[in-house]
């Protein structure tokens, strides 16, 4: 039986793990090379990146290990060419990379508000800028971002920058589902709630 990815190129941003175990990006990549897809696993830690490509690899499937930082214009610009280059497009970009600082309005500094914006929805916006051309020239594709309920609700703790930027990141992936549904470019946000990861 035929995977519902088989074929299928899958970019994965924050694909590795940030510590022992499961992280979400890693369970993805698995579980899409599992499914068929020919897998690009980004991370910005290269060792991580590498024990997902190992995983997937033993499993007996597809993957390529790339290091970059998603926040840094070249390394995305770089990640998508080195993506096409090695498998010829791009159907799902899967937009995992993420994290949250505490801090309230009046207490966090605005270099902490800077980056956590950066990292949650810079990051997305450079992935999907320069992955959006190349699926549209494979004919469309599907993107995947992950937030989190913190975009949608207060979760009783202060990180006002992640709440800012996951809800930010539910929005900006509504825009581009919208402009591109008719050229066969799906986009959608997934909004776990609180998991046990690494993270």
């Amino acid at each position: 039986m035929m995977g519902r990815l088989e074929n299928k190129v899958a970019l994965i941003v924050g694909a590795g793990s940030v510590g022992p175990g499961w992280g979400n990006g890693k369970a993805c990549a698995v579980l899409f090379a599992r499914e068929g897809a020919k897998v690009f696993a980004v991370d910005i830690n290269a060792e991580s990146g590498e024990e997902t490509r190992s995983i997937i690899e033993e499993e007996g499937g597809v993957c390529s290990a790339y290091q970059a930082d998603a926040v840094k214009f070249k390394d995305v610009t770089d990640m998508m060419a080195a993506c096409v280059a090695e498998y010829g497009g791009i159907d799902v970009l899967h937009n995992n990379v993420g994290g949250s600082v505490p801090g309230g309005v009046v207490d966090m500094p605005e270099d902490v508000w800077d980056a956590n914006i950066d990292l949650n929805l810079k990051s997305a916006f450079l992935c999907c800028k320069y992955a959006i051309p190349a699926m549209l020239d494979g004919g469309g594709g599907s993107i995947v971002n992950i937030s989190s309920v913190a975009g949608m609700r207060y979760l009783g703790r202060d990180m006002i920058s992640y709440h800012a930027s996951k809800g930010g990141l539910m929005e900006f992936t509504r825009a581009i589902a919208l402009k591109y549904a008719a050229r066969g470019l799906r986009a959608n946000t997934v909004c776990p709630g609180l998991m046990n990861t690494p993270l």
